[in-house]
This record gives structure tokens, C-alpha cells and sequence, in this order.
């Protein structure tokens, strides 16, 4: 998955970028209003992670703008304000989630898990499909029944894949998804893990497709 942490503290942003980042997904951290529009704009994210009290500006403000623009990336707000009337003034303006500060990353992590599984329609972390079967939050993938092991990026590809079966991923959206700015990959990292998961779905009924010119496509032959 792909995080935008919109937080000025560093010594919380610096924490809770490596927890994600430890479990395979990529984080962009912007430390203002400006800098988080800047990333919406030129990137599309699985959650955004807004902390309030920004240095130029109040995080809600960017909430608003963020709903009034029609944008659905779910929004976890970050704050250090416990009134239940702050809470209720941020879900009403579109936040999915709210974390009091300070707080626990295992709570942060299972909040986000629970707001995405909303956004799907799922009330389970497992999908399967034909003889695949993937818990994206557990890390387990079984192929014909078989446990496999797999990597952090593998994992983060494969949950990419197998969400959206039939759908055409260029190999530039795919960077986009997995790496943030900071991180300097090519395209050539895209076709090595690729090339890992192939071997890992071998002999089962379902297969990554490679489309020439276009990019990859998770098909599942059942």
C-alpha cells in the first residue's frame, strides 16, 4: 500500500514511516498543508495519515478541500485532541478514522487495515482466487493449497495484483504504488518482482500476464 503522512513532529513522522515501510509499504511524508496538495496531485494513494496542527495551517482545512475535490482516498486524522466535539467535526468532514495522540502503531496499523476492508466491501483480510489464497494483513499466501513465502515488496505487488483481477498495470503505475519519492528504482525492479511472483503462482490457475507496451495483468484461468 501506498501512505501519505501528512505530520510536522519528526521524531513521529520518522516512527511511524519505518513501521510501514517495515511491512513492505511505501510512505511519502509531507510536513505541510503546501507539500501534502503537492503529492495528492502528482500521486494516488491508499491512505493519507493527516496530523491537525500543521505549520501552516490547519489540517482540516486540507481535509475539506480533499472531500470537496471528490477524492476517496481514506483519511486517518492524527490528533492530539480528545473533545468529543473535535472528533465529530473531523468524521464530519470526511475523515474515515481518527487516532488519538499519543498512540500505539499495532492500533495505528490495525485502523488502517479496518478503514481499508471498509472501502472494499470485505469484512476479511483473505482473498482468493482459483487455487490462490492471500492474507494481505498476515503476510500468508497459499498457492494449490501450499503455503508460500514471500518478501515484503512481493507481498505489497501481489496485494496490488490480486485487489483488482483483470486490471492492467503499467509498469510506471506499478513504481508509483510501491516506492515513494525518496526511493531510486527503475522499471527493471518491477519486472525482477514480477518474475518472483510467476514462479511463486506456477501451476496454479491463476497467472501474471504480460501485456506488451501496455504492463501486467493478474488473470485468473478458472
Amino acid at each position: 500500500m501506498k501512505y501519505l503522512l501528512v505530520e510536522d513532529n519528526p521524531e513521529l513522522a520518522n516512527a511511524v514511516s519505518s513501521r510501514l515501510r517495515l511491512d513492505g509499504h511505501s510512505v511519502d511524508h509531507a510536513r505541510k498543508i503546501e507539500d501534502a496538495r503537492a503529492f495528492v496531485a502528482a500521486a494516488e494513494y491508499d491512505m493519507i495519515l493527516l496530523d491537525i496542527m500543521l505549520p501552516d495551517g490547519d489540517g482540516r482545512t486540507f481535509l475539506k478541500h480533499h472531500r470537496a475535490a471528490n477524492n476517496d482516498t481514506p483519511v486517518i486524522v492524527l490528533t492530539a485532541r480528545s473533545q468529543v466535539s473535535d472528533r465529530i467535526s473531523m468524521l464530519d468532514l470526511g475523515a474515515d478514522d481518527y487516532v488519538t495522540k499519543p498512540f500505539d502503531h499495532a492500533e495505528l496499523e490495525a485502523r488502517c487495515r479496518a478503514v481499508l476492508r471498509r472501502k472494499t466491501g470485505s469484512a476479511q483480510s483473505v482473498k482468493t482466487l482459483g487455487e490462490v489464497e492471500f492474507d494481505a494483513v498476515g503476510g500468508h499466501l497459499r498457492v494449490k493449497g501450499q503455503p508460500v513465502e514471500l518478501r515484503n515488496r512481493e507481498l505489497r505487488l501481489l496485494e496490488l495484483l490480486i485487489n483488482a483481477p483483470g486490471q492492467v498495470f503499467s509498469k510506471q503505475k506499478l513504481v508509483d504504488r510501491l516506492f515513494s519519492y525518496d526511493d531510486d528504482v527503475s522499471e527493471n525492479a518491477i519486472e525482477v518482482y514480477i518474475g518472483r511472483l510467476r514462479k511463486h503462482l506456477e501451476g496454479s490457475d491463476v497467472q501474471i500476464k504480460t501485456l506488451r507496451g501496455l504492463g501486467y495483468r493478474l488473470d485468473h484461468d478458472g
